[in-house]
């Protein structure tokens, strides 16, 4: 092999790497906090005792677990625009998409740290007269979403790196741009390696905070 490595061309990019992380960053925090917060509603619908609420909510997970991420961000990004004949920011699509595929994911990820919930702290409740508001904010949800962390936190890095196929529809994060600077200086090794090495920096400690967070649980449930 007669390549010859070199990193040094990259220094001039550095203002497009970080806009272009800049970017990713916003698609990863925005889209996280959407499939939190919506992810417990929608476990709590998909959980119903009725059966027109808890069928779509049921469709609405499967559909988005069963069906490619890359598929979807497409379908958003040209589909939607021509339905209803509206145009959304790109970012703002993104996050949309991004979010509501992370959404069904932490669904699933929260029922079970919702069916891990004791029945005698239910019944507790009960006896105490609490509101049904009051048990699902004040006592199911604590324990679902202590339960559910570590799961949601690697859901969280799965959707950093999905962050990435923003990239096929021209939204400038850090991928495109990494393409971008590959397709110019025809040095797709040196791009390629350097945007992977950013993306590992950036879920590296996630997952290890992942793995101290289920060795304290171990330890918990052993005592």
């Amino acid at each position: 092999m007669n390549y010859h490595f070199d990193f040094g061309f990259l220094a001039g990019s550095a203002d497009a790497l970080l806009a272009g992380l800049k970017v990713t960053l916003e698609l990863a925090i925005a889209s996280n906090a959407m499939g939190l917060v919506l992810g417990f509603f929608l476990c709590l619908l998909a959980m119903s005792r009725w059966t027109a609420v808890r069928w779509p909510a049921q469709l609405f997970i499967e559909f988005f677990r069963c069906t490619p991420a890359l598929l979807q961000i497409v379908w958003f990004f040209y589909c939607i625009p021509m339905m209803v004949d509206v145009f959304i920011d790109p970012i703002m699509m993104g996050v949309l998409a991004l979010g509501l595929n992370l959404t069904a994911f932490n669904a699933e990820a929260y029922r079970a740290g919702v069916q891990a919930v004791p029945k005698e702290h239910l019944d507790a409740c009960i006896a105490l007269g609490l509101k049904p508001w009051q048990r699902t904010f004040y006592v199911v949800l604590p324990q679902a979403l202590r339960s559910a962390m570590p799961v949601l936190m690697t859901n969280g890095i799965g959707s950093l790196q999905q962050s990435a196929l923003v990239a096929i529809v021209a939204v400038a994060d850090l991928m495109y741009v990494g393409k971008s600077l590959a397709t110019q200086a025809y040095r797709p090794l040196e791009t390629y390696t350097l945007v992977a090495l950013i993306y590992f920096a950036l879920s590296l400690p996630i997952a290890r905070l992942v793995h101290v967070i289920e060795r304290r649980q171990d330890l918990a449930v052993r005592r």
